[in-house]
């Protein structure tokens, strides 16, 4: 009986330094994080960038708070790539503070996902506002702009949030910009739009041009200018001396209200300012009066009192 009740007293002991243990799994468990985001940026050798982006952008110690955060951490290689992209100098991309803000938060959710708890093919919120989406078998990060960005590393772990590396730079949309000249003072400012100042000017339509609007101006080049004096056989000063006919032809560079390139309706008649009409095809071609052709080469220049497109030749009324 007492060897019976040894055996029990030492089978329970056993079993008790076995739970105690873990049982057979002998597997060490992971450190705690000792660094912050920006701390282990900062002895990550490849985020070398990062780091300098985020003091640029005076994101130090917001990504250094309690958070947590997520962060996808660009490497140098990715930094280098986009600076190609951008054809920038890396000089140049810290000085711009707000877009380096834009993007940077871009890379940051206001939360800590570790690889487990991604929302895969689920639109992800970023701090900077838009979204970004992941894909689930390849790990792909698709961003507002439709680039495409590879995790290369997950659940870097540090006090305030988790790390996960990328290869490319994600980019959020760019806002658009907010307007500050009307259609007059952009043709000012635009040095391939000269002749077309001087024009408006010899027109006496600058003030209307410059007024409420809102306008939608089909804008003919130097260039187009040069290529219509040629056209008619004449001199840029007889051309400006004849208001009636300039008046005529600028007024047919003019739709009322602002039309976006969005907005454009292609292959339907576009009654101008002048009272006849122009058309234009889904290549962005605007056949005139006279079944002339003219390409539109830059459109959506904005201005307070409407929108500026580019054209590569002069659109004429009928004569």
């Amino acid at each position: 009986m007492k060897r019976q009740f040894l055996k029990l007293a030492l089978a329970i002991s056993a079993a008790s330094i076995l739970v105690a243990c873990g049982g057979d799994d002998d597997t060490p468990a992971a450190p705690a994080p000792t660094k912050n985001i920006v701390e282990l940026a900062q002895a990550t050798p490849s985020l070398s960038i990062l780091v300098e982006a985020v003091v640029a952008a005076d994101l130090a110690s917001t990504l250094s708070g309690a958070g947590p955060f997520t962060v996808f951490a660009p490497t140098d290689a990715a930094f280098a790539e986009l600076l190609t992209e951008l054809k920038i100098t890396k000089a140049a991309l810290l000085a711009d503070k707000a877009l380096l803000t834009s993007v940077l938060t871009y890379h940051v959710v206001a939360k800590k996902v570790v690889a487990a708890d991604i929302p895969f093919g689920t639109d992800i919120k970023t701090l900077q506002g838009q979204t970004i989406n992941i894909d689930k078998a390849t790990t792909t990060i698709t961003d507002a702009s439709g680039r495409k960005s590879k995790i290369t590393q997950t659940d870097i772990l540090a006090t305030n949030g988790v790390v996960h590396l990328i290869d490319k730079v994600i980019l959020p949309k760019a806002a658009p910009a907010v307007p500050t000249k009307n259609i007059v003072e952009l043709a000012q400012a635009t040095s391939s739009l000269s002749i077309l100042v001087e024009a408006v000017v010899a027109a006496d339509l600058a003030s209307t041009l410059s007024g409420a609007g809102p306008f939608t101006v089909f804008a003919p080049t130097d260039a187009a200018f040069a290529a219509l004096l040629a056209e008619l056989g004449v001199t840029k000063a007889a051309l400006l001396a004849d208001t009636a006919l300039l008046t005529k032809v600028l007024t047919y560079h003019v739709v009322s209200g602002k039309v976006l390139k969005a907005g454009i309706p292609f292959g339907t008649p576009i009654t101008t300012v002048q009272g006849e009409t122009i058309t234009i095809d889904t290549s962005a071609v605007i056949t005139d009066a006279r079944a002339r052709k003219s390409q539109i080469t830059a459109t959506d220049i904005l201005a307070t009192n409407g929108v500026v497109h580019l054209i590569d030749k002069v659109i004429l009324p009928k004569p």
